[in-house]
């Protein structure tokens, strides 16, 4: 019998490729299923699911209202930054109330950390350029730019490179709701796969982040070749994280959160749909 095929779409980064070492190495059962890694950055993930592309994709909760008629959120796979998340981080101080008046570079703007951005200055309408995550540092340190936001291991790094951070969104978030984590990226899967594959897929992703955790130092080693040149110590620092419980399962704080997240962003008009979220 062939094996169905199941593209899974998500980022190069280390979190993310411990998350599927299980799958990947064949540690666990996959069910007769075979899945196939697509590499990409987060803003294009989030705009390749607009087109419904892959069965699996990890995107930005803030992409999710646009893509919500052709995927479910999975109950697994989640990034939530707990007391911490983006930064904007700029090259000299700058006052959090001056962020307004200043350029920033931004890693996309239907990615999760531009709508924490929004949220925090209170409005979508500053003045950013889009800019791939991976050259926001360089862009502020050469000053193209005041100041960039700036995701996935930057948070760790961003002080080797000399600089200052204005907000971390996250403690922000944290304070703002009184303790519950930012969502950052979840992972969805297509509607039209049908009940049947849908829970099978979600069972095995949910496996494969068990298992991660659950041997921990092995999958670490898998991971660092995904992690940019940061050493073993601030990898499983970074892979700790966005990949914990709430990763296994979003929990009551993560669903509340996500709902809240959403709420907020469509109370101020920053997204124009607030679909009911499914977890499956």
């Amino acid at each position: 019998m062939e094996k169905k095929v199941i593209r899974v779409a998500h980022s190069p980064d280390s979190d993310d490729a411990f998350m599927f070492y299980a799958i990947n190495e064949n540690k666990i059962d996959t069910k007769g299923y075979e899945f196939i890694d697509v590499l990409s950055d987060i803003e294009t993930l989030n705009r390749e699911a607009l087109k419904g592309t892959y069965e699996v994709s990890a995107i930005s909760i803030h992409a999710f209202p646009y893509v919500a008629d052709k995927y479910a959120l999975l109950s697994s796979g989640a990034s939530m930054g707990d007391n911490y998340g983006p930064m904007v981080v700029a090259k000299e101080e700058i006052s959090p109330e001056d962020l307004i008046n200043k350029k920033i570079a931004v890693p996309g703007t239907l990615t999760s950390a531009f709508l924490s951005l929004s949220l925090y200055l209170g409005t979508n309408k500053f003045n950013y350029e889009v800019i791939n995550f991976d050259e926001i540092i360089s862009a502020v340190k050469e000053g193209k730019v005041d100041a960039g936001l700036i995701i996935h291991e930057g948070q760790l790094t961003y002080s080797d490179e000399g600089l200052k951070c204005i907000v971390d969104l996250g403690k922000w978030w944290y304070k703002k709701t009184e303790g519950l984590p930012l969502p950052l990226g979840g992972n969805v899967i297509r509607k039209d796969l049908g009940e049947k594959v849908i829970k099978d897929v979600s069972e095995i992703l949910r496996e494969s982040i068990k298992y991660s955790i659950e041997h921990r130092e092995e999958a670490v080693e898998y991971a660092l070749k995904f992690a940019r040149g940061m050493d073993k110590e601030k990898a499983d620092k970074f892979i700790g994280m966005y990949v914990n419980d709430l990763t296994i399962d979003y929990g009551e704080r993560g669903r509340k959160a996500v709902k809240l997240f959403l709420e907020e962003a469509y109370k101020k008009g920053f997204i124009d749909k607030l679909p009911e979220i499914q977890f499956v």
